[in-house]
């Protein structure tokens, strides 16, 4: 027995070590492995992605906005369809960017073409933003456009405009409504004479004169019925904090001025205007075939939350940002009536005295839908459901203040 106990002991020591060391047989599909970094070396890939700069750039950016897989390599990226929109984690203002630009690609044959950049930005507020020419831009400094589009017209990608004609179709598309000619030694260029176009506050432009904005605009429609449609611009834009490239995304100079020999002038003649065209700005918020919401026979009065959704913003609501209950992107979802929508996790006990009802100890102990049927905070509760006195609340159990 000794013996076999002899034998027996260094085998099970022997059996139990080679667990521990050999590693687990390998599944029949391959996995994919998490980096390990906690041990980079400078030659290894991920390092080497991290140094990249494009790598910075997109730091801020999740990997699944862009790749299907959960860890990219340059070998095997798992791209999506490119998300342009959702990159854009940084916005710029007009006057961040430099008053103007010179563009001298060509300057073998032409002067560089000074390109007034601050008034251009300032008006693309008024339609597709920075975006109508800055198509594509991830976070931080706006991306050159020589980043994306090579100087040389040999290039494999053909469906990547090459970079003259990415400056043209930027330029030309516009200015071709305008002036109604594109002449290359009229409009931008000039020929080269030994000379050298300088920079004039002529050519920097002059910025567009500050546009009234509306507080309220009223138009009577040719129905039979319910003719009246009201709408309050400063609601939009100073309470629900809509910008203007939301609604007019597709605006151009000659929607409002007349390019004519003898000079600029205010193009006055009314636009006609299709059911569709009225209505498109309006309908990418304002969807459904409720017609009456905006159709009304009398002059509609400003925003009421609490009549609109039945739910008062007094008194501790009155200065939130309509986007804390009801998300960024328009239209705004509804939130209802609960608390717990906004307020997660909320373990501090409420201090009813706020309310303006202070408990007694006889209903100290009662939950809120003991008195709030269906937890409506809004109706006061009817205190009759409970008690046959019709003197209460006056009385107990609680305390008015």
């Amino acid at each position: 027995m000794k013996k076999f106990i002899l034998i027996f002991l260094p085998l099970l020591f022997l059996g139990f070590l080679a667990v521990k060391v050999l590693p687990p047989a390998s599944p029949d599909t391959e996995q994919v492995t998490k980096p390990d970094t906690n041990n980079i070396t400078e030659n290894t890939n991920y390092q080497k992605v991290k140094k990249n700069n494009t790598a910075r750039i997109h730091q801020s950016v999740s990997c699944k906005t862009c790749h299907e897989t959960e860890f990219p390599t340059p070998d095997m990226p798992g791209l999506l369809e490119c998300p342009r929109e959702d990159m854009v984690t940084v916005h710029h203002s007009p006057q961040e960017g430099p008053e103007t630009v010179v563009i001298d690609e060509m300057s073998s044959l032409y002067t560089g073409v000074i390109f007034p950049h601050k008034i251009h930005a300032e008006m693309s507020e008024m339609s597709q933003g920075c975006t109508g020419c800055h198509h594509y831009n991830t976070t931080g400094p706006v991306l050159n456009c020589r980043k994306c589009h090579s100087a040389a017209r040999n290039r494999s990608d053909i469906s990547l405009p090459d970079l003259k004609a990415a400056y043209h179709r930027q330029c030309v598309c516009c200015h071709r409504q305008w002036s109604r000619d594109a002449g290359c030694n009229k409009i931008c260029h000039q020929n080269i004479e030994g000379t050298v176009k300088k920079i004039t506050e002529t050519n920097k432009g002059i910025s567009h004169p500050e546009i009234n904005i509306p507080v309220r605009l009223v138009w009577q429609t040719e129905s039979k019925t319910n003719k009246t449609v009201t709408f309050y611009h400063n609601e939009h834009t100073d309470l629900f904090k809509i910008d203007c490239k939301s609604c007019h995304n597709s605006e151009s100079c000659i929607k409002c001025h007349l390019k004519k020999n003898e000079g600029d002038k205010l193009n006055t003649i009314k636009l006609v205007r299709s059911i569709e065209e009225h209505h498109k700005p309006c309908i990418n918020c304002h969807l459904g075939n409720n017609c009456t919401k905006c159709h009304k026979e009398d002059i509609m009065k400003p925003f009421d939350h609490s009549v609109s959704s039945g739910w008062s913003l007094k008194p501790y609501h009155t200065n939130i940002e309509c986007t804390k209950c009801h998300r960024e992107k328009m239209p705004y979802r509804k939130s209802g009536h609960k608390c717990v929508t906004c307020h997660k996790n909320f373990t501090v006990k409420f201090d009813h005295k706020l309310a303006g009802f202070e408990f007694s100890e006889e209903h100290l102990g009662l939950e809120c839908k003991n008195c709030h049927a269906g937890n409506d905070f809004i109706s006061p509760p009817v205190c009759t459901e409970c008690h046959d006195d019709k003197s209460y609340p006056q009385d107990l159990p609680g305390k008015r203040k």
